[in-house]
């Protein structure tokens, strides 16, 4: 079936699998220390990861997680990208959550959305760019583009919902590194930093970092020592700042 793309749950419950396997690939111990580190998609798993880590796999001895550009709340991801450069990204989105539960996309999308979402399925990076500046509007049958779709429906605006990382309630239970541009052109900042924000409401470490250096690529580039650094001492019990009530 569809890869079930930025589903948390899914990809938090992926994350921790292959932490166990590659445990067990390394011939180490089950209780030896491991971090969690992802950007974009990767980050949310990340975050995701470190939220459901005690719940899911309370074998694994996890010492910290770097969450870097984190697509925490999806309905903001799709303000920032429609019509835009990364459009299919939205097209990706939309056929991961779907699927999750299960929906028809034909309950939303019109012929012309349905073939959209069906050749985006088999497109990685350089493909997606056929989708570039694409009007979502045009996809639904509503004649709603996808940011307003997610708003007014009910049932997709229940999915995204729960979908939110950071919601009431969940939070990682070691310490956390958030890095995000403050121009990020895929990731609004403010979803990343939000995130963090929710976390430390819930009583979580949060180390926030906002990054100069431009664009979503950009970030990743600029975010890389530092999640080192982070990382390095997370594993070793080390000290790590906590920027909650900062940002």
């Amino acid at each position: 079936g569809h890869h079930t793309y930025v589903n948390h749950i899914e990809e938090a419950h992926a994350m921790l699998d292959a932490a166990r396997s590659g445990l067990e690939l390394a011939h180490a111990p089950k209780d030896a220390p491991i971090g969690f580190a992802g950007y974009s998609q990767g980050g949310g798993a990340a975050a995701a990861a470190a939220e459901l880590a005690s719940d899911y796999a309370p074998e694994l001895d996890l010492k910290g997680a770097y969450v870097g550009a984190p697509p925490a709340d999806l309905v903001q991801v799709a303000d920032r990208i429609d019509g835009g450069l990364y459009a299919a990204f939205l097209l990706y989105a939309m056929a991961g959550q779907l699927a999750a539960y299960d929906v028809d996309p034909a309950t939303h999308l019109n012929e012309t959305g349905l073939t959209a979402l069906a050749g985006a399925a088999e497109t990685c990076m350089v493909g997606s760019l056929a989708y570039a500046h694409l009007d979502s509007a045009t996809l639904t049958h509503t004649g709603q583009d996808f940011p307003e779709l997610v708003r007014s429906d009910a049932e997709l605006a229940g999915i995204l919902a729960e979908q939110r990382i950071g919601a009431p309630g969940r939070r990682p239970d070691v310490p956390v590194m958030i890095a995000h541009s403050v121009t990020d052109d895929v990731i609004p900042y403010r979803t990343g930093r939000d995130l963090g924000r929710r976390w430390c409401a819930e009583g979580a470490r949060v180390r926030f970092d906002p990054l100069l250096t431009p664009t979503h690529v950009g970030g990743h580039v600029a975010s890389l020592p530092r999640m080192g650094a982070f990382l390095d001492a997370t594993l070793a019990d080390r000290w790590t700042a906590d920027s909650c009530g900062w940002f």
